[in-house]
């Protein structure tokens, strides 16, 4: 099958070499240098918060959401965190989430809408999504590292790579289904377009977005230990360490600290969800 060759591998590392980073590295260095300050930002001040009024708010928000159930989880999940010595690992691991999800949500959300909206938007983002969600995780990594170094920042970048296609499809999905009738009748009784969106089209969406939202959330969380190997802290590094020394007791007790934290984000959300 060998009838020609294409030296994709030299385009890729040439133009890597004599334009991406010469000509744009100022350009990266400066949104490496805002999300480091942000990322160490949120991590500081949810590490300034006392552990107990963290439990108290995330139980109560559990208890309001969700029921009993997952406020009993949340206060026993907790506990577990803390009676490992993982809290600030797992504060750390929150903090790349959030800051993840909310940077995915952010573009996407409207991207979604305008996919939504409009044909030409929707042919060009689809086949974008597509590579984004068929290429392998750890590919993310490489430019990831070239671009912003090592540590929280490319982490966040290439969780926001892998994470962002759900929320987008949901939103163009939650859009798309708004029944026509509804559509007719809103724009017969004189709504402009802004209108029919906001009042009409993206409440009856919200379920279909907050499920999006709630699996950009839980892929973000699935990089944690994909992160780790390029040099973000949390749970993932506990895995990666315990991985790299055979340690499974280790591996095994950050492992179980990326669960918790997944239930319970994953219930929150779902919660939120059934309530729109």
């Amino acid at each position: 099958m060998n009838y020609f060759n294409i030296p994709l591998e030299e385009w890729a590392n040439t133009f890597v070499d004599d334009w991406l980073l010469p000509v744009t590295g100022d350009f990266f260095d400066t949104i490496s240098d805002g999300l480091r300050t942000f990322i160490g930002g949120v991590t500081d001040l949810l590490i300034a918060i006392p552990p107990e009024l963290i439990v108290l708010v995330i139980v109560m928000l559990a208890w309001k959401i969700s029921g009993r159930g997952l406020a009993l989880f949340a206060l026993i999940g907790s506990l577990y965190l803390g009676s490992v010595d993982l809290w600030t690992e797992a504060i750390q691991t929150v903090s790349i989430v959030m800051v993840s999800t909310l940077i995915s949500i952010t573009i996407g959300i409207p991207l979604g809408i305008l996919a939504a909206t409009n044909k030409l938007m929707a042919g060009l983002v689809r086949p974008i999504l597509d590579f984004m969600q068929t290429l392998p995780s750890f590919v993310y990594l490489i430019p990831a590292i070239l671009l912003f170094g090592l540590g929280n920042v490319p982490a966040v970048i290439a969780t926001f790579v892998f994470a962002t296609p759900p929320v987008v499809r949901m939103t163009t999905l939650g859009i798309q289904q708004v029944p026509a009738d509804v559509v007719e009748a809103s724009t017969a009784f004189g709504s402009t377009k802004w209108q029919l969106l906001y009042k009409v089209q993206l409440p009856l969406a919200m379920p279909s977005i907050m499920a999006g939202v709630n699996q950009t959330m839980m892929l973000a969380l699935s990089m944690a230990v994909i992160a780790s190997m390029i040099g973000a802290p949390g749970l993932g590094s506990v895995v990666l360490t315990g991985i790299s020394t055979v340690n499974v007791g280790l591996g095994l007790t950050g492992g179980l600290g990326i669960v918790v934290l997944a239930i319970i984000m994953d219930r929150l959300t779902q919660g939120l969800a059934r309530k729109q």
